[in-house]
């Protein structure tokens, strides 16, 4: 049976936006790293953030009310567990996700406008610059992977290959995951030209540079790097249309040797679109972000899988978040 809704639940839905205003308002004046190590008052934060001392002393108050900061006089300081999920500080953060959630944000309040006009929304930017956003994309997708790419790979086998071609490999993690998990092995990440250097300095960091080849390159006009006998096509196809995908699909068959594997993570949704549900909500946010992304059912993905050649496609790791996992194959 449908829920029955009060009036005061619907408002309080249409006020939830409050919160995560605040929270990534703080995340990108990076609060919760300057905070990090001594409790402050608003003026000295302010200062250090050369901010507004009213208005950071506004936003300090909401942060304590909502229980993140805890206030001892005029003095602030970070509640149990913020330090480690919110400052640049930790090495377990979400900082980088959590100022990408403040883009989304942006983006969804003019959703009204999107349905309206068929556009995605007007970018408007943070008070960081466009590559401190570009790196916060891209740390927030390790942010959602790190913590579950190990899980993933182990129950998918993890799959058997000699080299794995990993397109739009952003921060490399599932890359460095899959290596990890199948010894010997090598990888081709590849992505934007921009975004190069940042998995760079992941890879080396995991000290695994002798074992990845990275290239730089646009997967919408570009040819892929040849020679994989394994494609890890990760949180990609909800970026493009169903045509979209099935034109990367195709690129990716032509770059696989025969009897080569892709496998497709991303969000499946039921033939109803409404569950997941957070597959139905992820689709709004592909409307207000791009011209025609959005999230398909198995049949659809199948369907695109078909038409770029492949064979045998199928649902080879169901969830209800972005870890479900389609696979199929090259004939030989």
């Amino acid at each position: 049976m449908p829920k029955s809704w009060t009036a005061e639940e619907l408002l309080n839905l249409a006020r939830a936006f409050q919160g995560a205003c605040v929270l990534t308002a703080a995340a990108d004046l990076d609060v919760f790293t300057a905070l990090a190590s001594r409790r402050q008052g608003a003026k000295a934060l302010a200062s250090k953030l050369r901010a507004d001392a009213r208005a950071t002393a506004t936003l300090l108050d909401a942060l304590a009310a909502m229980g993140l900061l805890v206030k001892r006089g005029a003095t602030y300081a970070p509640a149990p567990g913020v330090t480690e999920a919110l400052s640049a500080s930790s090495p377990s953060n979400v900082l980088a996700m959590t100022r990408h959630s403040g883009t989304c944000l942006r983006r969804w309040a003019q959703l009204a406008t999107v349905v309206k006009t068929g556009r995605p929304a007007e970018g408007y930017r943070s008070i960081r610059d466009d590559e401190a956003n570009r790196e916060a994309f891209i740390g927030a997708m390790d942010n959602v992977s790190a913590p579950i790419a190990p899980r993933v790979i182990r129950e998918l086998g993890p799959p058997r290959f000699q080299h794995l071609l990993d397109v739009g490999g952003g921060p490399a993690t599932w890359t460095l995951a899959f290596l990890r998990a199948v010894p010997g092995s090598t990888a081709t990440l590849f992505d934007l030209p921009q975004v190069i250097p940042l998995a760079q300095r992941r890879v080396a960091a995991a000290g695994m540079l002798d074992r990845v080849r990275l290239v730089g390159g646009d997967y919408t006009r570009d040819r892929l790097p040849r020679g994989a006998d394994l494609a890890w096509v990760s949180a990609i196809i909800h970026q493009e249309s169903l045509e979209g995908t099935t034109a990367l699909f195709k690129r990716v068959y032509a770059a696989l040797e025969p009897g080569g594997r892709i496998l497709i993570r991303d969000l499946v949704m039921d033939a109803s679109r409404t569950h997941p549900p957070m597959g139905a909500l992820f689709a709004v946010n592909m409307l207000v972000a791009t011209e025609s992304g959005g999230t398909y059912t198995l049949r659809e993905i199948a369907g695109a899988l078909r038409a770029a050649g492949f064979a045998a496609p199928r649902l080879l790791r169901k969830a209800d978040d972005m870890s479900a996992v389609v696979g199929a194959r090259k004939p030989k």
